[in-house]
């Protein structure tokens, strides 16, 4: 799932505020300082896509993040893949690029899928 930058800014402040936050104070919060009625419209689309979820406290919304940052993030890689022309080629650049770290996650991940993970 694609997020435009103020869909993602407004979701990194949501991952960073697990208890949840006021869309007046998202707005002051984020660096570009949009209208708060830019970031409702934002929080109504992100909602509609399930990734956040809101609760009425007195005449205002609480808003949380509704899905974890490792699944739009996962969701995020499977559907950049989805769009290579190559994919072979695609996952061969992708893999020359990673750290050690990530190129063990990922020889993990594909052996637990596998059945053969230590």
């Amino acid at each position: 799932m694609q997020l435009g930058n103020l869909e993602r800014a407004i979701m990194e402040a949501l991952w960073r505020n697990p208890d949840g936050m006021f869309a007046q104070d998202l707005a002051a919060g984020l660096p570009s300082q949009p209208a708060i009625t830019t970031v409702l419209t934002v929080l109504v689309r992100l909602s509609r896509k399930g990734m956040v979820s809101r609760e009425r406290v007195g005449r205002a919304h609480l808003y949380k993040a509704a899905a974890e940052k490792d699944a739009v993030v996962a969701e995020t890689m499977r559907a950049a893949l989805d769009e290579a022309a190559d994919l072979e080629a695609a996952v061969q650049r992708f893999v020359g690029t990673v750290s050690p770290e990530v190129a063990a996650a990922l020889r993990e991940a594909l052996g637990a899928r596998d059945g053969t993970s230590s």
